[in-house]
């Protein structure tokens, strides 16, 4: 009898975890964590604004605050643009979770403190189902 395969995922304390970049990386369960970081969700403008000059930041320093921290958290340099940050403080613009999550990092408080109030409710919203 040959030994057990050294790959086998019997054999191996870990098993390796597709990319999301590689296609069919084990079908549709697979994509929700990215799906989730995808959804969009509504700020509260005012409060994005009041935590911006609260560290007396422009909107550019803001972005230059968010790309350091992301850089420091995960050596990548992703950050939003001033337009966005206008558009979420002025038009309560919609972003997506992940844009949530790199905002708050750059103005060092939890992503909940910023969203729209009842944005991210367990309750859905009037409309039913067709």
């Amino acid at each position: 009898m040959p030994p057990p395969n050294p790959r086998s995922p019997k054999n191996t304390a870990r098993q390796r975890v597709p990319h999301r970049h590689e296609a069919g990386s084990g079908g549709p369960r697979a994509s929700e964590p990215d799906a989730e970081l995808q959804r969009l969700v509504r700020l509260d403008g005012l409060a994005v604004r009041r935590r911006r000059h609260d560290h007396g930041w422009s909107p550019r320093a803001l972005v230059g605050a968010i790309e350091e921290a992301c850089f420091n958290a995960s050596g990548l340099r992703r950050t939003l643009t001033p337009n966005q940050i206008q558009a979420i403080e002025e038009r309560a613009e919609r972003i997506s979770y992940e844009e949530l999550l790199l905002l708050a990092d750059g103005l060092d408080c939890d992503p909940s403190d910023l969203l729209a109030e009842g944005e991210m409710s367990s309750r859905r919203s009037g409309r039913r189902p067709d």
